[in-house]
């Protein structure tokens, strides 16, 4: 079992940018895909982006299409979002999340571990 620590996290004002980063540490299958995903107050876990380790293949969720860009360092083993253009729904508690195999997946159940996840607040 691999380890995840997201970081990143924080304040910003509609409109603004953030990255968030996601370190992965231990054992992961030789092929395997991360994603993002978030939860705000009251609501379910939602996909954000997913990203395949090798191929470097992407997927978002349509909400964040065009202002959000996930990417990765492989030699880093760290994946990154970068957000902007940001507003106030897209505050929530962000996870990130390795799945051990490389075809991507935007259902939560679907992923083998996950980080402890980083607090993203947008004001208006």
């Amino acid at each position: 079992q691999g380890q995840l620590v997201e970081s990143g996290g924080g304040l910003v004002q509609a409109g603004g940018s953030l990255r968030l980063s996601c370190a992965a540490s231990g054992r992961t299958s030789s092929s395997y895909s991360m994603g993002w995903f978030r939860q705000a107050p009251g609501k379910e876990r939602e996909f954000v982006a997913a990203i395949s380790w090798r191929g470097g293949s992407t997927i978002y969720t349509d909400s964040v299409k065009g202002r959000f860009t996930v990417s990765r360092d492989n030699a880093k083993n760290t994946i990154y979002l970068q957000m902007n253009m940001l507003k106030p729904e897209d505050t929530a508690i962000y996870f990130c999340a390795v799945r051990n195999t490389a075809v991507l997946s935007t259902l939560p159940y679907t992923y083998d571990y996950w980080g402890q996840g980083t607090q993203v607040t947008v004001s208006s």
